[in-house]
């Protein structure tokens, strides 16, 4: 499953974006994500709304993906600016199609979050 959010006519570099996405800025973005447990840079341990995780960040071409390494439904997401259009794309999957209606809704509000987030941190 593949769930979005956007954040139209922004102001902001992709370097911005990438330097302010850190392991230990996740709960600043998203309050679904608790606490950070470790951080190690582009590896750590994080407390969400599902539980306890080891997460792993890695730089792509115009943002930085996230995933939870050990979450049995391969959950990860993306921030990633279009620089064409000046939108952040907040994209996340997990690796089925079909889900009970309560796990849904909980990733369609830790999409959300992040996107409140992000929206504060650049104080739209």
């Amino acid at each position: 499953m593949e769930f979005f959010k956007e954040i139209e006519k922004i102001d902001i570099t992709v370097d911005a974006l990438k330097s302010q996405l850190q392991i230990a800025t996740l709960p600043v973005h998203c309050k679904s994500i608790n606490n950070i447990i470790s951080d190690n840079g582009n590896y750590g341990e994080i407390y969400c709304v599902w539980g306890q995780f080891t997460v792993s960040r890695e730089v792509i071409r115009n943002g930085v993906r996230f995933a939870l390494l050990n979450c049995p439904h391969a959950l990860a997401w993306t921030v990633a600016l279009h620089t064409n259009r000046n939108t952040i794309i907040i994209h996340c999957t997990i690796d089925n199609q079909q889900e009970n209606e309560e796990f849904v809704e909980s990733i369609e509000q830790f999409v959300s979050d992040w996107k409140i987030g992000l929206e504060h941190w650049l104080q739209l």
